[in-house]
Order: structure tokens, then C-alpha cells, then sequence
């Protein structure tokens, strides 16, 4: 059975900027893919995996906010090497590394708001 979420879109004001932000920070290259709804870059995506994957677009009706929904990314052990990215990518760290749970026994979260202006989570097991 596969999760309840299936596929996120991250809108985005500035796509170049979008994606070499979430490209720098998680050190990864999105796949850029022809859409007619818009411009749109594909995450790394792995379509054995139970989770959802994602994308950002950019196009007609794709506003970003951060105030919406907070989407978070799974980033395995580690936190400390994307959100010291953050910030000299054009984001902002509202939240930083913090116990998930009474001591940590869901792993750690933080919160950013990225170049577009959503505001996104980040997840850790460590």
C-alpha cells in the first residue's frame, strides 16, 4: 500500500531560481519535464518507494505561500548539511533543528522558507 500523499507541487515565482535553490541545498539536479500547465522540474524520485515525490512548477494558478501547508522533505541522518545551505541559497531557517517529540523519538524537524516564499519542513531520523 502506498502513502495517503502521493505527489506534491511546490509553485514557484522564479523557476531557475527555484530549482538551483532546492538543487543547492539538497545537492541533488531535478529533471526538467514539458508540461502544459507550466514549467516543471521533477525531484529525484525513486517509483519503488512507498512516500510521495514532487516537483516545483512554475505557471497559471501556482501561488507561493507560507502560509499553506507545511510539506516535509525526508533527508535520511541528516539535517545540519541542507539547512546550512539555506540561507546562502536565497532561503530563510524559521525553525531550526529541533527534537521531534518529548525527546526525539521521532527524529528532528525544521522549518525554512524557501526562495519562492513557501514555507517548507525538513525531516531527520537523527
Amino acid at each position: 500500500m502506498r502513502n495517503t500523499i502521493y505527489w506534491i507541487e511546490i509553485p514557484a515565482k522564479n523557476f531557475e531560481r527555484a530549482k538551483s535553490f532546492y538543487e543547492t541545498i539538497f545537492n541533488i539536479t531535478m529533471n526538467l519535464v514539458p508540461m502544459p500547465r507550466g514549467k516543471y522540474a521533477i525531484f529525484p524520485l525513486d517509483p519503488a518507494a512507498l512516500g510521495a515525490g514532487g516537483a516545483i512548477v512554475e505557471g497559471k494558478g501556482y501561488e507561493p505561500s507560507e502560509k499553506s501547508a507545511i510539506i516535509y522533505m525526508d533527508r535520511g541522518d541528516d539535517l545540519d548539511g541542507p539547512l546550512s545551505k539555506v540561507e546562502k541559497a536565497g532561503g530563510k531557517i524559521l525553525l531550526p533543528k529541533t527534537k521531534n517529540g518529548a525527546n526525539g523519538e521521532f527524529g528532528f524537524i525544521a522549518h525554512f522558507i524557501d526562495s519562492e516564499g513557501n514555507r517548507m519542513g525538513l525531516h531527520s531520523n537523527m
